[in-house]
């Protein structure tokens, strides 16, 4: 962590003496362990996903609707010893998996807990979730870890990703990144009652203003992997910023601009799909930061 080229930004940040562009340090920083009903259904199942907040990101969205954690302020830091121990919390109150959150810059701290949690038997499947802008280095290294990968494919225009997320060579990074992910896990395999036991959920979130990027990232994720993999196309853009020099950006999805997004991705061939009605946009859809899970219970 002395000189960090975790993620695509390499900062070379010492985070042993502060956080990198990512807003994190050296030690894990938690901030939220609970169940969590709100991915997609073959995720939840019946007792919800074991989510874990990480706090930081590399990425760093200008309208990140988790901005409180986003920014790595919010949490607590946390030994290995106690992430360990929380795996077996969760499982102990019946999550259908453990669901890692953007971990992707604590990936040193965060391996070896996993690992011996795998090796201990933790007998649950593994989500890693992520914005997808990571090294395949860093994907290679989950191999045998996580068994679903849960990425985002956010845009395709470097225009867009260097004005709302600062990083031109995100689309790059992502597909690269994901590629490796479907390396691993190969076509997706459910259970008997529907739930992924292994594969890739690739998610892309439509931004009002934006659907022609949008009907770009789902022709080129179709003529990549096919119905192979699940696609969740979502509508719960959220306004969380005030003021905005894209001005788009401070108004909902319209119902009109989804439905040709999801129109489009059913002309292309999609068989494999989740889609989001008209109520997901709503603040109550952002998870509350308050520690809940990350330390032990009295």
């Amino acid at each position: 962590m002395s000189e960090c080229r975790l993620c695509p930004r390499f900062c070379g940040a010492d985070r042993s003496k502060g956080p990198g562009s990512c807003g994190a340090g050296d030690k894990i920083k938690v901030a939220r362990a609970a169940l969590h009903f709100w991915e997609e259904p073959c995720i939840c199942g019946s007792g919800g996903s074991g989510a874990v907040f990480f706090s930081g990101c590399p990425l760093g969205c200008v309208y990140c609707q988790n901005k409180d954690i986003s920014d790595g302020r919010r949490g607590a830091e946390i030994t290995p010893q106690r992430l360990y121990d929380i795996f077996f919390e969760l499982k102990e109150k019946s999550a259908e998996n453990i669901n890692l959150i953007t971990c992707g810059h604590f990936l040193p701290q965060v391996i070896p807990p996993l690992r011996s949690a795998k090796e201990n038997g933790l007998g649950l499947p593994v989500v890693y979730n992520t914005s997808s802008y990571e090294t395949v280095s860093a994907i290679k290294s989950l191999e045998g870890l996580v068994d679903i990968f849960l990425p985002d494919l956010k845009y395709i225009s470097s225009e867009l990703s260097s004005a709302f997320s600062a990083c031109p060579d995100y689309f790059e990074r992502a597909s690269a990144a994901i590629d490796e992910m479907f390396r691993i896990t190969g076509k997706c395999i459910f259970d008997e009652n529907e739930r992924l036991i292994s594969g890739t959920i690739i998610r892309h979130l439509v931004l009002p203003g934006h659907t022609d990027d949008s009907k770009a990232v789902i022709e080129y994720l179709f003529g990549r992997y096919g119905n192979e993999v699940v696609y969740s196309i979502m509508s719960q853009y959220t306004p969380v910023i005030k003021n905005s020099p894209y001005p788009e950006l401070l108004r909902k999805l319209t119902a009109e601009e989804y439905d040709d997004v999801i129109d489009f991705a059913i002309g292309t061939g999609i068989e494999n799909a989740y889609i989001q009605d008209g109520d997901s946009a709503e603040e109550s859809f952002i998870p509350d930061f308050g520690l809940e899970g990350v330390f032990p219970e009295p």
